[in-house]
């Protein structure tokens, strides 16, 4: 099949480089997968193959998942948009810099568009000053902890006004438990991960699953380099990503919304194709719709660049040349910085997921590029 065959091709080159050490790919086009490939390693020191079935560390791949579960409790009518983050976590009141402490809303939170920020985006600052976790380190804050952390802290700017990427979805989480009186992991499994079979989607691996679990590597040269209990990472000439990658093993260590989950890349298939084909059990066509939509206007994507938006599950295409993309308009695509990448493009009835254990080639580097470069130039 040509598809298969483009998408082995980048695979290939990719593992021939040095530049990504294992790798799964799953490719769904009109409802049936098209495309399923396992390659390289999932420990190369051991060493141990990738398989379908091999586990990896999500990190921002868990967004997705509690978008979906926050919007099938609005769809229950049990959450709103435009509810005040007060309205669940009374407390939660970070201020401007001049003192002052704004409405945030839920919206907000799911866009981007809250004020909030990132540790690992910042050289100094109140995320540092209070020890706010990103979610990846494993810092012994309970959720509540760390998110009474980031209370402290000082908005970027004015809610509604600028995208800036944030800890927004780890507060989203924390209001879920509110809403539905559980933690965070039970609210999840029951809203989507039972629902939709996505067995190997958690928080927290048990020792039985421990074996399937992909090894952590950092980008390096010549070649990788497989992260230790601690491994710190610079990022875009600002802070630096800290990653504990055993963090996975530990019960302990707290459900983090915006980067705490693990999964294999058939689970993440499921959900992206349910959203996809207009929600299926899980929600109402028009809230699956809204998922995809962009939803911020014409604010600026830093991130992304001209022709992007962001809907409440990720960059989405607004305009295919400003944005030099071969997807479709209205497409949405994200990642996760342990080496992931997805993406859907309702045009063609497609969805895409490449997990790798490469740190950060796998989210942003070549190899999620020539990726859809060459599925879209396959389907064209």
């Amino acid at each position: 099949m040509r598809l298969a065959r483009a998408v082995d091709r980048v695979i290939q080159t990719a593992l021939e480089e040095q530049r990504i050490v294992g790798t799964v790919v799953m490719v769904a086009h009109r409802c049936i997968t098209v495309c399923a490939q396992a390659a390289g390693w999932a420990d190369r020191e051991a060493p141990t193959p990738t398989y379908l079935d091999t586990i990896f560390r999500w990190a921002s791949l868990t967004k997705p998942v509690v978008s979906v579960a926050a919007m099938r409790l609005m769809a229950q009518g049990k959450l709103h948009l435009d509810d005040e983050v007060t309205r669940y976590l009374p407390e939660f009141q970070p201020r401007l810099a001049d003192g002052s402490t704004p409405t945030i809303t839920i919206r907000q939170l799911l866009t981007h568009t809250a004020g909030l920020g990132y540790r690992f985006m910042q050289k100094e600052g109140d995320y540092l000053t209070y020890q706010v976790s990103d979610g990846l380190d494993d810092s012994g804050l309970t959720l509540a902890q760390n998110i009474a952390a980031i209370s402290k802290t000082r908005l970027f700017s004015a809610p509604g006004t600028a995208w800036r990427y944030s800890v927004a979805t780890d507060v989203l989480g924390l209001i879920l438990e509110q809403v539905c009186a559980k933690p965070l992991q039970t609210v999840l499994a029951e809203l989507i991960t039972e629902p939709l079979k996505m067995a190997d989607t958690a928080f927290y691996i048990a020792p039985d699953k421990a074996p399937r679990v992909a090894t952590a590597y950092a980008d390096g040269n010549p070649t990788p380099i497989r992260m230790g209990a601690e491994h710190r990472l610079p990022f875009a000439n600002l802070g630096e990503v800290i990653y504990s990658p055993a963090r996975v093993f530990n019960p302990n260590a707290f459900a983090g919304g915006g980067g705490g989950m693990s999964g294999s890349a058939a689970d993440l298939l499921k959900l992206l194709e349910t959203v996809r084909k207009g929600g299926g059990e899980l929600l109402p066509p028009e809230y699956a719709q809204a998922l995809l939509d962009n939803q911020i206007g014409d604010l600026y994507v830093n991130m992304k660049g001209a022709g992007w938006g962001f809907s409440f599950m990720g960059a989405v295409v607004t305009d295919p040349t400003q944005a030099n993309t071969t997807l479709s308009q209205g497409s949405v695509r994200w990642g996760g910085v342990y080496g992931n990448a997805w993406f859907i493009d309702p045009a063609r009835e497609l969805s895409v997921v490449a997990l790798t254990n490469t740190s950060v080639e796998g989210t942003s580097g070549l190899f999620p590029q020539q990726l859809t470069d060459a599925i879209t130039g396959v389907l064209d």
